[in-house]
């Protein structure tokens, strides 16, 4: 089902549901490029997944600035000859009430969350766009379809970004390139783990599955995304939230 020569690049991949992303598509045979800008803890993430049978690479990106986005694309090509598939992962949270928000915090989140998906997104194309064939997947969130109070900077970057998903998808569609979106809802991660129980229970109460979802939940859904049971689908935004948004 899965193409064993396709070489996938994963941003924020060093950790969380990056990690598990590229986890699942190294599971399925997928070459993976592992950048972060945390380097150790990408460079100990690819070595880990070369276990499972696949090559890796690691490359230390900040995906905000274009230079780094070049040599990441650079690297990938120079490693594997091609870029087949780009997930754009890598995403912060800088929150605080819209009338409190400072300007460092909307331009930080902003920064990393839609223009270095754009930067990513234009970089990989121009490669794919050669070979008549690309996957993009960006993880977009719920907070970008519901709003979410105290993320002015972090709704509006994923808002953004699924604007740019249909964009992209309009553009590159007649180069067989397809761009999608995964809105994940509430995901037990680290981060969500330090939230106070009270938080936690009020998002769990308006999930109709009554739990939060997994890493794995939405590396499942990139998975599906890139493969070729999708071949026929692009600008979508896939909700992958248990129910939260309907």
């Amino acid at each position: 089902m899965y193409d064993t020569q396709k070489t996938a690049i994963i941003t924020g991949a060093a950790r969380g549901i990056g990690k598990s992303i590229a986890k699942k598509l190294a599971t399925s045979g997928i070459q993976v490029v592992i950048s972060d800008i945390l380097d150790d803890a990408a460079q100990e993430t690819a070595l880990e997944l070369q276990s499972l049978g696949v090559k890796t690479l690691a490359v230390k990106s900040d995906v905000s600035k274009p230079d780094q986005v070049e040599e990441l694309m650079k690297r990938t090509i120079e490693h594997f000859g091609a870029i087949d598939i780009l997930v754009n992962n890598a995403g912060i949270t800088r929150d605080n009430l819209s009338i409190r928000m400072s300007e460092s915090e909307w331009d930080l989140v902003i920064d990393i969350n839609l223009k270095g998906s754009f930067l990513c997104s234009q970089a990989a194309a121009k490669e794919m766009m050669k070979k008549r064939f690309g996957r993009i997947v960006n993880i977009a969130s719920v907070a970008g379809i519901l709003g979410s109070a105290g993320q002015a900077n972090y709704a509006s970057s994923k808002a953004g970004l699924i604007g740019l998903t249909k964009v992209m998808a309009r553009e590159l569609g007649s180069r067989n390139i397809t761009v999608n979106a995964v809105a994940p809802g509430f995901i037990q991660t680290e981060m969500t783990d330090k939230l106070p129980d009270q938080v936690k229970e009020g998002y769990l109460s308006q999930i109709p599955l009554k739990r939060a979802g997994t890493p794995e939940d939405i590396a499942d859904a990139v998975l599906f995304l890139v493969s070729p049971a999708a071949h026929y689908i692009t600008g979508t935004v896939l909700n992958v939230s248990g129910g939260l948004v309907i």
